[in-house]
């Protein structure tokens, strides 16, 4: 039986690292893709040397020329997508800024990163999704989606933007066979959270590969609906253990 192919972005470190190899550990074939190709490389060696299947294929979703080349590759190399993670993420400038100090250009980068290339990685996977009656999109979120904090307009809107976005992906493709959720994991002891939060306490926060743990069994389980937090998840795991 061929093992699912699952496409996951910002996979050289935190929540997208995390990810495969929890994912390459339960038996799926992971494709890698992140700007720099050396820690990529090193994450797909690392996986690949505890017996898992995965190969790095260096791109920034960002860049609308590399999309359709990206899942070319991948698909020669691992067969059709079967299940994409769009967890690549940008912050913009840091420190954080209130709007009215944002650049139109800087605005304009995060949502490119953080919205139109997860649309454009959706829109090349999702059609063979459909017409193979199955797939998963998962486009990870941030509770920066609802609540309005200062100095994270370039972020936050950009995840709000890409939730609306994934129900509307939903509405439309989930009567053949494609499900969509964006996954809020809460805040996570990353990169990422220090460059926006330099002071916060790493012991307060999650650690990517629990928070790994949990969203991977979204993969072969139900989604019932199309957000859930880390929270939700846990709760239906007492529920329905």
């Amino acid at each position: 039986m061929q093992q699912d192919t699952v496409l996951i972005t910002g996979a050289s470190r935190g929540l997208g690292r995390a990810l495969a190899f929890e994912l390459a550990g339960r038996g799926h074939q992971v494709a890698l893709v992140a700007r720099e190709a050396a820690p990529l490389e090193a994450v797909a060696a690392a996986i690949r040397a505890r017996g898992g299947l995965a190969q790095a294929f260096p791109a920034d979703v960002g860049d609308k020329t590399a999309i359709v080349p990206l899942v070319a590759r991948v698909s020669d190399a691992l067969g059709p997508v079967d299940v994409l993670v769009n967890n690549a993420s940008t912050l913009g400038p840091v420190p954080l800024r209130p709007l009215l100090d944002t650049e139109c250009e800087d605005l304009a980068d995060v949502f490119e990163v953080n919205l139109v290339g997860p649309f454009r990685l959706t829109k090349a996977v999702a059609g063979g999704m459909a017409a193979r009656g199955r797939g998963l999109v998962i486009n990870v979120s941030s509770d920066a989606a609802v609540e309005a904090y200062p100095s994270w307009g370039s972020y936050g809107s950009s995840k709000a933007a890409l939730d609306h976005l994934t129900r509307i992906w939903g509405a439309e493709l989930e009567a053949q066979g494609v499900r969509f959720v964006a996954f809020d994991p809460g805040e996570m002891d990353t990169a990422m959270h220090a460059a926006a939060i330099p002071d916060a306490d790493p012991a307060t926060l999650a650690r990517p590969e629990d928070v790994a743990r949990q969203l991977a069994d979204l993969v072969a389980g139900p989604v019932p609906r199309r957000r859930l937090t880390l929270a939700d998840l846990l709760i239906a795991k007492e529920v329905h253990p």
